[in-house]
Formats: C-alpha cells, structure tokens, sequence
C-alpha cells in the first residue's frame, strides 16, 4: 500500500513538474542565446531574397536548435514575420497549434502531446523543446512568430496522391507541401526549416538504387529557397543506431531491441575540420548539393526532452 502511495505521489509529482517553467536548462537554453543576434553571414543570405531557408542540420546536438533560436529570435526583434518548420510528423500538427496558442505555463506538457513523448532519435531533443519554448515566449509577448509540423504525409489523400513517386519521393514531397501550405497562411517574411541534412539536399538523391528529390529540391516549386548543410568541429550528438552484433537483412523488418539511442562521437566535419573559429556563421560558398552551409563549432549531444511516456495525471 505504501509503495502504490509513493508510485502516485512520484507520478503527480512529475505531471506537475510538466506545468513549471525550464529552470533545469542552462542559462542559453533558458532565455535564449545571450545576445539573440543574426548569425554573420545572415546579410547574404537576406539579400538573395529567399522565402525559404533550410538549415539540413546533424540532429541530436545542442547548437544547430540554438542557432535557429537565435537567428529568428533576432529577426523577431527586427518586426519580421517568421514561420518556423519542425520536423515533427503533420499528423501531429494540430497538438502544435494547440500548445501554440495556449499560455506558456502550459505549453511543454501540451506540446509534448505533438509527437516528442518517447521519441530519442535525436530530433525531439531538450535543444529542440528550449528552441521552440523559447519563441513561443516571444509569441506571447508579441512578436509574429508561428509554427508548422510538416513531416511526413498529413493524411490519407496526401498520402494517396504521392504515392506514385519513387523511393523516398512521397515523404520528401509531403514534407514540402506541408511546409508550403502553412507559408501561404500567412506573409511571412521568412520561412525557416529545421531538418535532416538528407532532407536540405537541392538535387536528386539516389537510395538503394532508387532515386528521388529530395525535400528542399521539391520545395522550389513553391517558392526561393537556400539550403544550408551543417558543419561542425567534432564533439557528440544524440543518435539512433544498430546494435554492434546485428546483421541486417533485405525486406525483413529492423526489430525494435536491435536499436540504441545514446550520445556517440562525432568527427569534425566540412574542409576546415576543427581548425575553424567556434562562433557560428553562415556561408553562401556551395558545397555537394547544398547552396551553402552553416558552421556551429564544436558540438555536445542533446538528450531527448521526453523519453518516456507522461504520467497518466499529466495526460488528463
């Protein structure tokens, strides 16, 4: 009886801990980067006049969500209309625009609710959930800063109607549709795109054979894009990976206990290695199949911001 007492105060205790502000993250990740300023290099990236900027990051780290953060924390700042793109599923959307229009004293538990409760692959990180926290604060004091969920097909017709496409073409193109559809919703100044370096590709990807275009390629026929590849100089990120002892076979299904997620080292990456300043900025110079890239400097691993499901009081 004692121990079921303790198991529900521990789980009240918890579900309330999801109402209270972020006073466990960093001063960075708290209240933003100190300066909230453009990252050098932004005025390049203005003048060529994009509608869409894609930042194809390395999930999983602590600095590429922190940069965005500051980047369209500044431009708020400036009195310009930003959209910002997630890559969470658009089925989830809806639980987004919820949290979105709700209080911040309620905000992270509902917008946990939008597909981050459980997830560790990197995306769903403590960076993200500060990144995205913090401009829902600036949203409720004022500034024109919205939000979008665009991974991934949104319904069955969508769906249906991207079918046909090769490989990995349906979930590329669904993704900038999604990402499309919420920028004509509103005039925005910029639209900014946080996703998987794969994803931020301008030109063909070929797969297992299979080619297809890749999510940022698709999105030009909607409007200016420039994308950007992270660089960094080496540190550790937060991934999802195969076992050392498992074998893959063709069409079998990967079995769920044959995944870790955990922090793992990573080189430096990008011509300049870690020879390169620590202070972030944005380069026009293309490289591979992107418009340019972005470099962060040394990277550490964000953890998941909600690993394990909600105590059920939190829930309801």
């Amino acid at each position: 009886m004692v121990g079921q007492i303790s198991h529900q105060i521990l789980r009240l205790l918890a579900a309330a801990a999801l109402l209270l502000p972020l006073s466990g993250l960093n001063a960075a990740n708290e209240n933003g980067p100190p300066d909230c300023v453009k990252p050098d290099g932004w005025r390049g990236i203005a003048a060529a006049s994009p509608q869409f900027v894609v930042f194809g990051e390395t999930h999983g780290t602590t600095q590429a969500p922190a940069l965005v953060q500051s980047l369209i924390c500044a431009l708020a700042k400036d009195g310009k209309r930003v959209l910002f793109a997630a890559e969470f599923r658009a089925m989830h959307n809806l639980a987004w625009q919820a949290a979105w229009d709700g209080p911040p004293s309620h905000f992270r538990a509902t917008v946990a609710q939008g597909g981050w409760i459980g997830r560790e692959d990197g995306v769903a990180s403590e960076a993200m959930l500060a990144l995205v926290t913090h401009l829902h604060r600036l949203k409720s004091d004022g500034a024109a800063i919205d939000v979008v969920a665009f991974n991934g097909a949104r319904d069955d017709e969508q769906r249906a109607r991207f079918a046909d496409l090769p490989g990995q073409g349906p979930h590329e193109a669904a993704q900038a549709e999604n990402i499309a559809n919420a920028a004509r919703d509103g005039e925005y100044d910029f639209v900014i795109v946080l996703v998987g370096s794969l994803h931020a590709q301008t030109a063909a990807v070929t797969m297992a054979g299979i080619t297809f275009e890749p999510m940022a390629m698709r999105l030009r026929e909607y409007g200016p894009v420039i994308s950007l590849r992270m660089w960094h100089a080496g540190g550790s990120s937060w991934s999802c990976y195969p076992r050392a002892d498992f074998v893959f076979v063709p069409g079998r299904p990967v079995p769920a206990d044959a995944i870790q997620c955990g922090a793992s080292e990573q080189s430096g990456t990008g011509e300049f290695g870690g020879n390169m300043d620590e202070k972030p900025f944005l380069s026009l110079a293309s490289r591979e199949n992107y418009d340019g890239y972005f470099w962060v400097g040394p990277i550490t691993a964000s953890r998941p911001a909600f690993p394990s499901p909600l105590p059920e009081a939190a829930s309801q």
